[in-house]
């Protein structure tokens, strides 16, 4: 009755046998797809877990170019993986991924191209700023008229030792501090000589010594033994290398902490400011170091003709050297800061660093018997040279202590348990 549509059936059977093989296609790479899908997320998940430490320094500015560009690299290859995936299964978690590397990508590239290009700029121009700011402000009143001691330029040399003796408690010691009264209009005795070594570990002390004068001071006589603090533990207790004597008051380094203690000595009180900055380091975080570090050598407090200095590193500029100005305010019996400046040097790139008319000055060292200062940094103009090689002649290997005293311009070093004067030449 009617003809079998041979040649249609034909055509349909072969368009089934075509969908039948690009099924099987299909099947095969979903199947693909859902192997892969795991490695993905755990890829996904990885890369995530990757940037954020990244995230963290990128707040701080501590990332650097390569890093960041070798992670966007990795995340474009993940983001044409996840694409070929999502076509695939096109469902909610692949879209999902989709979405998670694309963010990611995103986030990477901007701090690519807003960070690494322009913030490494603003940062250091910003640092610029605030050092001109800070040199700007006005000289606290107790240090006005004190520049006219100063010469003009920076130490161009640096004598012999002019005085090399064993400190006066044993050689053993080979960590402290030790100088004359620094204080330039002092009414207290301008001759008196004092030693501060660290008994505890080379690192704690709660002692020091008095000498009225240069003779009983070279023949270890006639001293006055002073406690500042009831043990080496306590929170008046001095950590690491870090003692001046500066009028009535010893300033040093505070026990475990980020601040400074002024202990008077005549009412035998302990008074004590913190150190501005982010994350200010001590407990060994930033000691001096270049060659071999001195333990707990942190926060170091130095005098010139302008007044008392802290150095010390922080977090907030990279573990680099940041000065501060230090006053004593009589009228309210208290250690005040009233200025700060930021540098470019690494702190654990100096062997030590000492104060002299408001330039800071950093040693690195060259050999057993030398150091040299390498470095230099103006309080006044915010300037830095790095190109000073003014050498320093030592007697033994470590150098735990350096301070200038701007009565007689010279230069003490505590070295490995010998004590060290020189004569700084401008």
């Amino acid at each position: 009755m009617w003809s079998f549509p041979i040649v249609r059936y034909e055509a349909v059977q072969e368009q089934v046998e075509t969908c039948e093989e690009s099924l099987h296609s299909l099947q095969e790479q979903v199947l693909i797809s859902n192997q892969r899908f795991p490695q993905i997320q755990s890829q996904v998940a990885n890369l995530t877990a990757r940037l954020e430490p990244y995230q963290y320094l990128h707040d701080r500015g501590l990332y650097t170019a390569l890093s960041i560009r070798l992670l966007g690299e990795e995340l474009s290859q993940l983001e044409t993986d996840i694409t070929f995936v999502h076509s695939q299964l096109n469902n909610a978690q692949s879209k999902k991924l989709t979405k998670e590397v694309v963010k990611l990508h995103k986030d990477v590239q901007k701090m690519q191209t807003s960070d690494t290009v322009n913030m490494k700029t603003v940062k250091e121009k910003l640092r610029f700023l605030k050092n001109n700011v800070e040199s700007c402000k006005s000289i606290p009143k107790h240090f006005r008229g004190q520049h006219k001691h100063c010469l003009k330029g920076l130490i161009t040399n640096i004598s012999d030792p002019v005085i090399t003796k064993i400190n006066p408690y044993d050689k053993n010691y080979i960590s402290g501090s030790w100088g004359k009264q620094a204080q330039m209009d002092s009414e207290w005795d301008k001759e008196t000589y004092w030693v501060q070594v660290l008994v505890s570990s080379h690192i704690y002390g709660n002692t020091f010594r008095l000498y009225q004068t240069y003779k009983d001071f070279m023949r270890s006589a006639n001293h006055r033994e002073v406690t500042f603090a009831s043990s080496t533990t306590v929170s008046t207790s001095i950590e690491g290398p870090s003692a001046v004597l500066y009028g009535k008051g010893l300033y040093y380094h505070c026990y475990r902490s980020a601040d400074i203690c002024r202990y008077d000595l005549q009412t035998n009180d302990v008074k004590r400011v913190t150190l501005p900055g982010t994350g200010v380091g001590f407990n060994n975080k930033f000691p001096y170091c270049y060659y071999d570090c001195r333990a707990n050598s942190d926060v170091d407090v130095e005098a010139d003709e302008t007044g008392l200095w802290a150095l010390y590193a922080t977090v907030g500029n990279h573990g680099n050297l940041v000065v501060s100005k230090l006053f004593w305010d009589n009228s309210s019996m208290t250690i005040n800061v009233s200025q700060t400046w930021e540098t470019r040097l690494f702190k654990k790139a100096a062997s030590n660093a000492f104060m002299v008319c408001g330039v800071l000055y950093a040693t690195r060292y060259v050999g057993d018997y030398k150091e040299e200062v390498f470095y230099a940094f103006d309080t006044a103009t915010g300037k830095e040279d790095n190109s000073l090689s003014v050498p320093l002649e030592k007697v033994a290997k470590g150098v735990a202590s350096l301070s200038y005293n701007p009565i007689n311009r010279q230069i003490y070093m505590y070295n490995d348990g010998y004590l060290l004067a020189y004569q700084a030449y401008f």
